[in-house]
């Protein structure tokens, strides 16, 4: 896997001060994407050991909130296995949340689709907010919070999983 970009402190993707891990590759290609460069599955720099350290001494500091993962498609196939790696030492060894964008649906990630991979419902388990939905152009609207276009929605992810339903994530329980 590779990277485009590693934010070690990041206030512009979810709650609070955030270390933010934009992953390379996205099959997507939505017109008007912010991040056009990281579909390209070869760019940037290529995710190590040592990436992963790296950003787990991020995560230590008391002020910061949480992971975000974003991209490029963090649930592209050839990226879950190492988010899933990742994930599992963010829960284990931080107090933080773990907030992922995505241009795949909740009915797509838990559905048929082709992001479905034998870590697909691991890596879901393990996030807390998933922004969920390709970027639609016309749907652009700069007033919403924390995502780029209407038709994205903010998804409590325990919460959908646990219904089976997209359920949404309650801003203001977080205010």
């Amino acid at each position: 896997m590779y990277f485009a970009e590693l934010k070690k402190r990041d206030i512009a993707n979810g709650l609070g001060v955030r270390v933010s891990l934009f992953v390379s590759g996205c099959r997507h290609h939505c017109p008007g994407c912010f991040n056009e460069i990281a579909w390209d599955f070869d760019y940037g720099k290529e995710y190590t050991r040592e990436t992963e350290d790296e950003i787990i001494a991020a995560l230590e500091p008391y002020y910061v909130q949480g992971l975000t993962l974003l991209g490029g498609e963090p649930f592209e196939p050839e990226n879950q296995p190492e988010l899933v790696k990742l994930l599992r030492r963010v829960r284990s060894d931080t107090h933080a949340d773990v907030w992922c964008y995505s241009g795949f649906t909740f009915e797509e990630l838990t559905g048929e689709s082709r992001a479905r991979t034998d870590c697909t419902d691991e890596l879901l388990s393990l996030i807390d907010v998933l922004v969920d939905g390709r970027f639609i152009f016309a749907e652009k609207d700069i007033t919403l919070r924390f995502r780029g276009s209407r038709n994205q929605r903010l998804l409590d992810l325990p919460k959908s999983l646990a219904a089976g339903r997209p359920v949404p994530w309650d801003s203001d329980a977080h205010v």
